[in-house]
């Protein structure tokens, strides 16, 4: 009966195995996390420059652009690819 709980605390799923695993993943989620919080922070900040109160001339004009995909006869256009393709 020792030999069972023994090899339970050391390998069960809430063992020294399992708890360096829920270590490993908890940190995994953390790092996924502070992506996703500055990814919003970023996101809050564009719709911003958006509402009624605060437009953005400069981000109504890049994003009628953007949308329409014209520019003035007299403007040079750079594309570049972007990972922010669908935003």
């Amino acid at each position: 009966m020792l030999g069972y709980f023994g090899f339970h605390a050391l390998n069960g799923e809430l063992g020294l195995v399992g708890k360096a695993r829920l270590e490993h993943r908890f940190a995994a989620l953390e790092t996924e996390l502070a992506e996703l919080r500055s990814q919003r922070e970023e996101l809050e900040s564009r719709v911003a420059l958006m509402r009624p109160e605060s437009l953005d001339p400069d981000m109504i004009d890049e994003r009628a652009r953007a949308s329409l995909n014209l520019v003035h006869p007299d403007e040079l256009a750079i594309l570049r690819p972007s990972a922010r393709a669908g935003i």
